[in-house]
């Protein structure tokens, strides 16, 4: 058995998608679970920059098959946006299939999101608008449209017909917006599921009779624990679940199937949006890191919040997900900053020094940073390619973590191309 998990374990961005990319070219599946095309996971090829939302970012090097399972939420347009920039580069798409148990992001999804957004002013979640949440909802709500319909003239016309009558009333009613048309809607997609047949199967049965039989299987995560719909920030999270355990319900195999657990985190942290963050740096450090780091949305363009690295939400994100291979990224960001801060306790607003998360975000607002120092570097590390020739308080800083949360960390990245990385063990 070889499976293989990368998930986040901050905010997002942490640079799975580089990781995913290293990964899958031994990989003979690479499969997304979760999410939708509000992530944004960049991949540099030499030059090549590709920013990837809904595709896997397995799709250039994976030699197998690259699948979108069911737990996440389509957008097909994007897809086949996505699969013409693949293919206007000369790489090939004929080995990317989307479940047919996935659920449709429609017209009305988007509207829906962009409206709520634009009656709290932006302040209330700070969503990309991308309909993934009312997608989501209808999902759960048991009137969701999925990939399968498409292929279905009939039922396909029932379910928009449904759907669109209901949002129609919200928001001509409530929004004072205008309506939508059945006709318009159900022609659009039933065109879009004639061109995308051939791609949407059945994704479940093969995933499971390919771990079976010793396949390399890789699973890859959108966002990450801190905006887990149960246990990120909410309500600043996601409308899913960023986690190990969402493999097993985003893409239909048994816990025991997963082996190799591998969390992605930064050296320090950023987020994007709205919500806590106890190690923000809201000064001239922070705006430094951010332009070094070129810290802004693949998929927003919105310039990301930074901060220290914070161990107590690392520590709660790789318990979560019960991490046993960690990934530190961007180390070389750090390079220059004489004094490094790491958070490794929180000071609560009744003044007691804790080492675990809270489930209240309201008062995570209040809590305090307790930070250890450490000692920074000056050498580029930008082409060491083996740890020891890290400066040794690079070093420090990696084995401090390692030694906080008792797990190793196993890749470091020193630069955004597939080539810059620290392997420390081989897990293929």
């Amino acid at each position: 058995m070889s499976t293989y998990v990368v998930v986040g374990l901050q905010y997002g961005d942490e640079g799975k998608g580089k990781i995913t990319d290293v990964l899958s070219a031994k990989s003979d599946y690479v499969v997304r679970f979760q999410g939708g095309d509000n992530a944004g996971h960049t991949v540099y090829v030499g030059e090549e920059k590709f920013v990837l939302h809904l595709l896997p970012s397995g799709v250039l090097q994976c030699k197998g098959k690259c699948i979108i399972a069911n737990g996440v939420v389509v957008n097909p347009k994007s897809f086949i946006r996505e699969v013409g920039q693949i293919e206007s580069k000369g790489l090939r798409t004929d080995h990317i299939f989307i479940s047919r148990r996935a659920h449709v992001i429609m017209p009305y999804h988007i509207l829906l999101d962009t409206y709520r957004e634009e009656e709290h002013g932006g302040t209330q979640i700070g969503t990309t608008k991308k309909g993934i949440g009312p997608c989501y909802e209808d999902k759960i709500a048991r009137i969701g449209i999925r990939m399968v319909d498409l292929l279905n003239p009939e039922i396909l016309r029932d379910k928009i017909e449904k759907n669109v009558k209901v949002k129609n009333s919200l928001f001509e009613k409530y929004y004072g917006k205008p309506t939508l048309d059945v006709e318009e809607i159900y022609n659009e997609f039933l065109e879009i599921g004639k061109q995308l047949q051939d791609r949407i199967v059945d994704t479940e049965l093969e995933l499971n009779e390919a771990i079976r039989d010793g396949k390399n299987v890789l699973f890859e995560g959108a966002q990450a624990l801190m905006l887990d719909i149960d246990f990120g920030t909410y309500p600043y999270v996601t409308s899913s679940s960023p986690s190990t355990g969402g493999v097993c319900t985003g893409a239909g195999v048994p816990p025991t199937s997963l082996q190799n657990l591998i969390g992605v985190a930064k050296a320090y942290c950023t987020r994007v949006g709205n919500g806590p963050f106890p190690t923000e740096l809201d000064n001239e450090l922070g705006e430094k890191i951010r332009q070094i780091g070129g810290e802004f949305g693949a998929t927003t363009g919105r310039p990301r919040r930074t901060g220290w690295l914070d161990l107590v939400s690392l520590k709660h994100a790789c318990m979560i997900n019960g991490i046993n291979n960690l990934v530190i990224t961007k180390l070389d960001v750090l390079t220059g900053i004489g004094t490094l801060k790491i958070a490794t306790h929180y000071k609560t607003e009744d003044g007691k020094i804790i080492d675990y998360f809270t489930s209240s975000t309201t008062k995570l607002y209040d809590y305090e940073a307790i930070y250890e120092e450490l000692p920074g570097w000056t050498e580029d590390i930008t082409k060491a390619r083996s740890y020891d020739e890290l400066p040794d308080n690079a070093q420090k800083y990696i084995e401090f973590i390692e030694k906080y949360l008792g797990i190793n960390v196993y890749l470091v990245s020193v630069g955004p191309e597939r080539s810059q990385n620290i392997i420390r063990k081989e897990l293929f």
